[in-house]
């Protein structure tokens, strides 16, 4: 089947996102593509907490996520909508970083909150603690579709190998991983970790990206690393978006999940051991 992802350079305006987010989706139908992505927080980027309380809404009253249900249905295609900042009962107001499975009539197959938060300190100037924003999932999820069973994670999740062991195990053949990967980890560990988990799962992963500079109104911008990809199970790389944001169209052949775990039947020859003392 002909699949596409979307590369996306969001500011922290929902509503001027969505505009450019739908023209792409439309975009990428009129191509041919039944299955389409988008990257993480498809909606808003933003490094103001004050302003995501502004801007994001709960998920029943979400404008991005109710427009692409639409544009689902409408064009008749698949669309997993990486994620979505989302609010959510939580006392201290932190907010879900959620993912979205679309089916062709515009219903949710499947749901997945980010289970791993990205707190880290990259460089002596880059700090994050996502933790402090997103409150983090606890539940891995495989989506059932006719063309596929997919594996459902979300950027930082790339980093836990047992997380996608877990989905391959319980029959996923797509892993997607969008993400909106910072430029210093992206560069030094992106690739290698998305083909590490295709070669050790023989799953497709495919990883829809945010890009470039994210521009905000109200604080101080965000990088991210761009390069959106697709992943073969045998390892390797059918796609790579590079930098510039946009559409990008590729074929996913169901085929070559057997056919790589054929060759290298790890997933089977698993043996339980002791930890060590």
């Amino acid at each position: 089947m002909k699949a596409a992802l979307l590369q996306l350079n969001v500011s922290d305006d929902p509503a001027a996102n969505l505009v450019v987010t739908r023209e792409m989706l439309a975009d990428a139908a009129a191509q041919g593509a039944e299955f389409v992505l988008t990257p993480e927080v498809s909606n808003c980027i933003s490094t103001s907490r004050d302003h995501q309380q502004s801007v994001l809404h709960h998920e029943s009253e979400d404008p991005t996520l109710a427009a692409l249900r639409s544009d689902a249905a409408v064009l008749g295609v698949w669309v997993l909508i990486g994620s979505l900042g989302l609010k959510t009962g939580n006392a201290d107001g932190r907010f879900a970083n959620r993912s979205f499975l679309i089916d062709p009539q515009g219903g949710i197959a499947a749901s997945y909150d980010k289970i791993h938060m990205f707190d880290v300190q990259v460089t002596p100037t880059e700090t994050w603690k996502e933790s402090a924003a997103y409150r983090p999932g606890a539940q891995a999820v495989i989506a059932q579709t006719p063309f596929a069973k997919i594996g459902m994670a979300i950027c930082y999740d790339v980093r836990f190998p047992a997380l996608f062991q877990a989905l391959a195990d319980a029959g996923a053949q797509i892993l997607t991983v969008p993400a909106a990967f910072s430029p210093v980890t992206g560069a030094a560990h992106w690739h290698t970790l998305l083909r590490a988990r295709a070669i050790e799962t023989g799953c497709f992963v495919i990883a829809p990206a945010q890009t470039g500079t994210h521009a905000s109104a109200t604080n101080k911008t965000r990088d991210t690393y761009g390069h959106s990809l697709v992943v073969a199970p045998w390892g390797e790389v059918v796609l790579d978006a590079g930098t510039e944001a946009g559409v990008y169209l590729f074929d996913l052949d169901l085929t070559q999940v057997d056919a790589a775990r054929g060759k290298v039947p790890s997933l089977s020859h698993k043996r339980p051991f002791g930890l060590p003392a």
